[in-house]
């Protein structure tokens, strides 16, 4: 589909290595962008982009981009590990792919910069990362992508697989407390103190199925596994079982337009809308676990209807050029706004297009459609 990276070729010609297209987070706050999980997801699938299609003008973007923070010491501009900060280990994976092309030893202290946020990152009483420094005793789904994939990543090629361990039991630590039996879809967040005002006093848990937290924890459960061997084998089918159940899960509740709606388990209630970067991820999970042999052969044509329907319903030209629209730029819980997780508040974020935590997964899932075709 020479139409989607006609888009990802227009996207790049729009940034500068300070000020990237797709970050409108950054974009409206008038700032240069950072060391952060938005660029660090684009990045991510830029380079998948490359290894598929064989066009280095998008691992030199990314090259140039990731290079252009990362110091000699290992030292990352715009990043602070004390923030312990989930988010901000994503853009990390990166970090592996750029020094196995490239060689540069700066990446290799980079991860290990990196590295050491996870561990001192604090945690819950049950062993899981807080999302943030200023979050104590969370756990967002979001959050699991955000730093598993990475921490298998390390402990798989650079620490003998010493905390292979820890890594599994924070997922299944996520199971026994965030999974909602009746539906077999997770809790957007869950507060170990039970304190905050946006959990339910009892179960800890937030209050709604979160498309997109959904999607990053799918992408969570899948990229952590690609990232592991062999060695801890129950656990390690423990966990793909997981991934199973959950896709499982989604199925019942796609839209007849192969996508997902931004509150999963309430389509057609007013306000609620067919949402694109949760969709996306569906897509690359579905069909990514097909690839891998993790899914039965019938998730495949969920995952090519989830795609085509985003590029039916919301890939369109604007102004002369290509826009992917139908994002929702943020969601999360507490802080200086009082989010609260209720249906209202996730109807209530702003939906944007072209931002990258919808572009990203969307060419995630566009290199898996290719991988399958080939």
């Amino acid at each position: 589909m020479p139409i989607i990276e006609a888009y990802l070729d227009d996207l790049i010609k729009n940034s500068t290595l300070d000020v990237p297209a797709w970050n409108i987070e950054a974009a409206r706050k008038g700032g240069k962008s950072g060391w952060n999980y938005i660029d660090g997801c684009m990045i991510l699938a830029m380079i998948e982009t490359w290894k598929i299609t064989g066009e280095k003008k998008y691992l030199d973007f990314a090259e140039a981009y990731i290079d252009h923070r990362v110091q000699e010491d290992g030292t990352i501009k715009g990043y602070n590990p004390e923030d312990y900060n989930i988010d901000n280990v994503n853009a990390g994976k990166t970090l592996f792919l750029l020094y196995d092309i490239t060689g540069k030893e700066k990446y290799r202290k980079a991860i290990d910069v990196i590295y050491g946020q996870l561990k001192g990152q604090p945690r819950t009483s049950e062993g899981n990362f807080w999302h943030k420094k200023i979050y104590p005793n969370q756990v967002w789904l979001d959050g699991l992508y955000m730093g598993q994939p990475f921490y298998m990543e390390y402990e798989t090629r650079f620490n003998d697989k010493k905390n292979y361990p820890d890594i599994f039991n924070q997922f299944f630590n996520v199971v026994k407390n965030m999974r909602d039996e009746k539906t077999g879809l997770y809790y957007h967040a869950y507060d170990s103190s039970k304190e905050m005002f946006w959990c339910d006093k009892t179960t800890g848990l937030s209050k709604n199925f979160w498309l997109r937290a959904l999607g990053w924890y799918s992408m969570a459960l899948l990229d952590t596994l690609t990232k592991a061997d062999n060695s801890y084998q129950p656990d390690y089918d423990r966990l793909k079982q997981v991934f199973v159940d959950l896709m499982e899960s989604m199925a019942k509740f796609q839209d007849e337009s192969g996508m997902w709606y931004q509150v999963v388990n309430m389509g057609g209630r007013e306000k609620n809308y067919l949402e694109t970067s949760g969709s996306a991820i569906m897509a690359y999970s579905m069909l990514k676990g097909v690839r891998l042999g993790f899914l039965p052969e019938r998730f495949r044509e969920l995952g090519e209807k989830a795609f085509h329907g985003i590029c039916d319903r919301y890939l369109k030209e604007k102004d002369g050029r290509l826009s992917l629209g139908g994002i929702c730029l943020v969601a999360g819980l507490g802080g200086p706004q009082m989010r609260d997780g209720t249906y209202e508040y996730y109807m209530s974020e702003p939906v944007v297009e072209d931002d990258a935590k919808g572009v990203g997964p969307f060419l995630l899932a566009y290199t898996e459609m290719r991988r399958l075709d080939d």
